[in-house]
């Protein structure tokens, strides 16, 4: 039997999160959606469908596993949609065949070989159409998400249930005499090579922490569970309040409350965070705050694909895209989605609840920028800085960002351009 975790039709619904990675990346908790749907089913060989544009990328970082290969179909397949958040399910691999939906979504799906070859796949969006249109419903009540904020609103049970599922507890690291754990010691997980200096508080009172190898906590540093900081991150005098999740190779100093930062990414400096999905290779500058709370206490409405959404929550803060930089002072209002590889100089005032993608957006107004090319240099640069090198697909891929979101980006422009006319 095969694993196969695929990327339905949504995608752009998790935007500017998703313009480069599948939504199966993502992360939620300790890990990404992939992991937790891999986790639950070890064994079984895995293959990914995902967009054509991405699959090269993917492929980098899937080793050998089989990315939007039909060839891999030819077997009993297990259906699994890479937005199910799955931290708990009876659902077993071995069964009769049946599709299982949400909201008339296909959740999963349980696929004899020779149903499959009976189907004989042309593509995969089709052949999952033949599969829920023949096979057997059946209705389910799982986390199906939706939109960014799902990710932020879960990660809590997130990482609680991940710290279950890895099993990791105890002070294995360097953790300085005059720093201490408030609450319960088998909650919290210090990896062998992870450093805790002196001064820290690390509580565990409210749920988990988990903080991997080659992780640096410095002193004035308070971190609260459930909480997971990501290996060879560095947490610089911060106050990292409940459900937090922190990726690889961060920087984050300042006040984060019920966040996520995928990885790579920086926020050194003072400045509150909150309720946020932060992409890669983002610079947060010193100062830069977004609210994520209204002042009459209303649910928070956001703006994707020029559709506005009520959330239906009152806490929702920002959603920034990867290789985005802001300069200091910055400040963004209450569900704000900013794009990717955007230049942001805060000004004096609050900014647009949408900021489009691969521009420079000064005195509150979009500009065309440096173009591409200026970009890509930039972001090389910063990935070296890491030790990471940019590869041809990472430019690809970028590119084809680029390209998509051209439309939103020229109008936003244009606008601007009137705006600066019109005096």
């Amino acid at each position: 039997m095969k694993l196969v975790i695929f990327e339905d039709s949504t995608f752009a619904n998790f935007y500017p999160l998703s313009l480069i990675r599948p939504v199966f990346e993502l992360r939620c908790g300790a890990t990404s959606l992939a992991e937790k749907l891999r986790r639950r089913f070890p064994g079984l060989p895995t293959a990914y469908f995902t967009r054509d544009d991405l699959a090269a990328s993917v492929r980098s970082r899937a080793g050998n596993e089989s990315i939007n290969d039909l060839a891999a179909l030819d077997d009993d397949l297990l259906l699994l949609n890479g937005r199910w958040l799955c931290l708990d399910t009876p659902l077993q691999a071995q069964g009769p065949e049946e599709v299982g939906l949400e909201g008339g979504h296909v959740v999963y799906g349980r696929v004899q070989k020779a149903t499959v070859r009976r189907l004989a796949p042309a593509d995969f969006s089709s052949f999952l159409r033949q599969v829920s249109e023949t096979l057997p419903r059946r209705a389910v009540e799982v986390t199906l998400l939706s939109y960014p904020w799902n990710l932020v609103h879960h990660n809590p049970e997130a990482i609680r249930a991940d710290f279950k599922a890895l099993g990791k507890a105890g002070l294995h690291g360097k953790v300085h005499p005059l720093s201490c754990v408030y609450g319960e010691e088998s909650m919290v997980y210090v990896a062998s090579s992870a450093v805790v200096h002196p001064m820290v508080v690390l509580d565990s009172t409210g749920g988990p922490i988990l903080i991997e190898e080659g992780v640096k906590v410095f002193p004035h540093t308070r971190i609260e569970g459930p909480a997971f900081i990501g290996r060879d991150t560095q947490i610089v005098g911060g106050k990292i309040r409940e459900g937090c999740s922190i990726g690889p190779v961060c920087r984050v100093g300042g006040e984060v409350e019920e966040s996520i930062i995928h990885g790579y990414s920086n926020k050194y400096h003072d400045g509150f965070l909150g309720h946020a999905y932060v992409g890669e290779w983002v610079n947060l500058g010193a100062l830069t705050t977004n609210s994520d709370l209204k002042n009459d206490y209303s649910t928070v409405e956001v703006k994707l694909n020029g559709q506005s959404i009520d959330t239906g929550g009152t806490k929702v803060g920002s959603f920034i895209g990867d290789h985005t930089k802001t300069s200091i002072g910055t400040l963004f209002n209450t569900g704000t989605v900013v794009g990717m590889m955007t230049n942001i100089l805060g000004g004096s005032g609050i900014l647009p609840k949408v900021i489009p993608s691969f521009c420079l957006f000064a005195n509150n107004r979009a500009l065309k920028g440096f173009g591409l090319r200026s970009l890509l240099q930039t972001a090389e640069t910063a990935m070296g800085r890491r030790k990471v090198r940019m590869t041809e697909d990472d430019r690809a891929v970028l590119a084809h960002a680029y390209e998509i979101t051209r439309p939103e980006r020229d109008e936003a422009i244009r606008k601007s351009r009137r705006e600066i006319l019109q005096g």
